[in-house]
């Protein structure tokens, strides 16, 4: 791990150095709770879709169904979701597309794709149930006894223990191989011990809703029971510890689930991306090669000639003292909405402006995500005092004023608390086929955007945007190329570090985010190819001089959080045909 600069001894005179990088003192407005209530006209000003209803209530059946059929992974909750999905199918192809408009037939095209991409995960689904099969006895057993009490089936209690005490043998006998030369693969072990914790939280609930309840199912099962969940318990451990190769007292490995290319190809047709994970890996190279080019003038400017890594860390080094954090994050994010409205790029809502808050992020949960967070709330990432030294100063460093700076507004505003604000108000049916290229896309544009509009002061806020602009094209070459089989989590840590210049306890947080923080496996590529998504129709739209800045951006915010083409397709105002298939090839030559 590389060295910090300074120690927390020098922090008064880092402090006064950041204190001049950082915004002047601004004052929020002090509104009465009227100025929130909008103008009459505002309220569903956005153009309505026919099938809102329709897709509102896919939602909903869809949401009862999940909660019926609540044990991830299992057999009878694939077979169950499988019938509806095409039952839904069905239905949808009843809707004359012929009259439709064009809103109505962007919500046809999104549910008919959401439709057959859910199919496609179940299928996805059954290949690594079968992968994961051998090492899981008596699985189905147990999640049959949660399902039938579900369906409110008679429960036979002497039966159901012995179910509970054969799955118990199985499970022990199971554990005693993983002691064998043939071990199962890591990140096969991964899932199926993520499975056995699943499995005892539904029996869990299951054993929770007859005990005391039921004399008769308490005298037969409780010590079955406590013998079942032991064998869980320990056949998860077994499996993590031998297998997998966790450490008791230590982090765990980043194992990660690469899904391969075909699953990838799926992905992105999914996600309307035109594109290969090749041809991504491509664009991604063409921007990162910019984004040096413009480091080395920015490190140029700071006196480090082309080393732009000095300048870098000359930035890290510009933090504010341990719990002067909070003031400094809310004095960006006011500078951040002033400069929007100054220069009349999108309207912020009174309520979206004064209703944003923040949260300081756990040491634990800053070991996945060592910057901040965002939303409604701002989650911020900075040290504790009972924090390890050096990870203090890592998390000093990670989380520096230009750093702040570049990312404050990503979170809040215009970035994704502007968007969630207006995605509950506008078009709501539309959060069904949110996208993180639109989400992520939305928020990466503005750092594209307010970097042209001059909103950098200094070399060293250049240097604080570039770092993040680097950092979403290595998150297009790292998860792609983990996807592929091409990098180990190890060597993705690397290329952080190399190419980006992370230091090595943020590059591993961010991979052990990318890899094992439940995120789909194109979410990381997202936030880079969904901002060239924004940037491709800015330049059609507003310099091509159909939209001011402001009608543009406030136009897709009142859309919904959907794929970028369908944005495209809603603000041109051309229909999708039934038959549709991406095809915007949106990421030109100009970085």
């Amino acid at each position: 791990m590389r060295t910090p600069l300074t120690t927390l001894v020098g922090l008064a005179l880092l402090a006064a150095t950041a204190a001049a990088q950082a915004p002047r003192r601004s004052q929020a407005p002090v509104r009465d709770g009227a100025a929130y209530v909008p103008p009459l006209r505002e309220v569903g000003a956005s153009a309505e879709s026919e099938l809102r209803g329709l897709i509102e209530r896919y939602q909903t059946d869809r949401a009862a169904l999940l909660r019926l059929w609540s044990v991830p992974g299992s057999e009878a909750r694939r077979a169950k979701l499988g019938s509806f999905y095409k039952a839904w199918q069905g239905r949808l192809e009843e809707v004359r597309w012929d009259g439709l408009g064009v809103p109505g037939k962007v919500d046809a095209t999104l549910l008919r794709q959401e439709l057959r991409y859910e199919l496609g995960l179940l299928q996805r689904e059954e290949q690594l149930a079968k992968e994961t099969a051998p090492l899981l006895p008596a699985v189905d057993a147990l999640a049959g006894l949660q399902e039938a009490r579900r369906m409110l089936q008679p429960l036979d209690p002497k039966a159901a223990a012995e179910t509970l005490d054969d799955a118990a043998r199985r499970l022990e006998a199971a554990q005693k191989a993983t002691k064998g030369a043939a071990k199962p693969s890591k990140v096969v072990a991964a899932r199926a011990a993520q499975q056995l914790a699943d499995l005892k939280r539904a029996l869990q609930d299951w054993f929770s809703y007859y005990d005391s309840y039921d004399p008769s199912f308490s005298w037969w099962t409780r010590e079955p029971y406590k013998k079942a969940t032991k064998a869980l318990d320990d056949y998860a451990k077994a499996l993590r510890e031998d297998v997998v190769g966790v450490k008791p007292g230590q982090d765990d490995p980043i194992i990660g689930d690469p899904i391969g290319r075909q699953a990838l190809l799926d992905d992105l047709v999914n996600e309307m991306i035109p594109y290969t994970p090749e041809e991504l890996v491509q664009i991604a190279n063409r921007e990162f090669a910019w984004c040096e080019a413009e480091m080395k003038k920015a490190s140029r400017e700071m006196g480090f000639g082309d080393d732009w890594k000095k300048a870098l860390d000359k930035v890290r080094s510009l933090y504010v003292e341990p719990g002067k954090q909070p003031e400094l994050v809310r004095e960006l994010a006011l500078e951040a909405i002033e400069f929007v409205q100054k220069k009349d790029l999108v309207t912020v809502p009174p309520l979206a402006a004064d209703v944003w808050r923040m949260e300081m992020m756990s040491p634990e949960r800053q070991k996945i995500a060592p910057f901040f967070l965002g939303g409604e709330v701002i989650q911020v990432s900075y040290p504790t005092d009972t924090m390890a030294h050096e990870d203090k100063l890592n998390s000093l460093r990670a989380n520096n004023v230009h750093f702040s700076r570049a990312v404050v507004f990503h979170e809040l505003i215009p970035g994704h608390h502007l968007q969630g604000f207006m995605a509950q108000r506008y078009n709501p049916h539309r959060r069904l086929f949110q996208t993180p290229f639109h989400s992520e896309g939305w928020a990466l544009w503005w750092e594209f955007l307010l970097w042209d509009q001059g909103f950098p002061r200094s070399p060293e806020d250049k240097v604080g945007m570039l770092f993040w602009r680097m950092h979403r094209c290595a998150r297009i070459i790292f998860s792609l190329s983990f996807h592929l089989g091409t990098m180990t989590p190890e060597q993705c840590i690397d290329f952080l570090v190399e190419r980006v210049g992370h230091d090595r306890w943020t590059a591993t947080g961010e991979v052990r985010r990318s890899f094992t923080g439940q995120y789909s496996p194109l979410y990381q590529a997202a936030y880079m190819l969904g901002g060239l998504q924004f940037r491709s129709l800015h330049e059609q739209l507003v310099k091509g001089g159909r939209m001011s800045n402001r009608e543009f951006h406030d136009s897709i915010l009142k859309l919904g959080p959907i794929p970028v083409e369908m944005v495209r397709v809603l603000l041109l105002n051309e229909g999708p045909r039934k038959d549709f298939r991406a095809s915007w090839k949106f990421a030109g030559e100009r970085p």
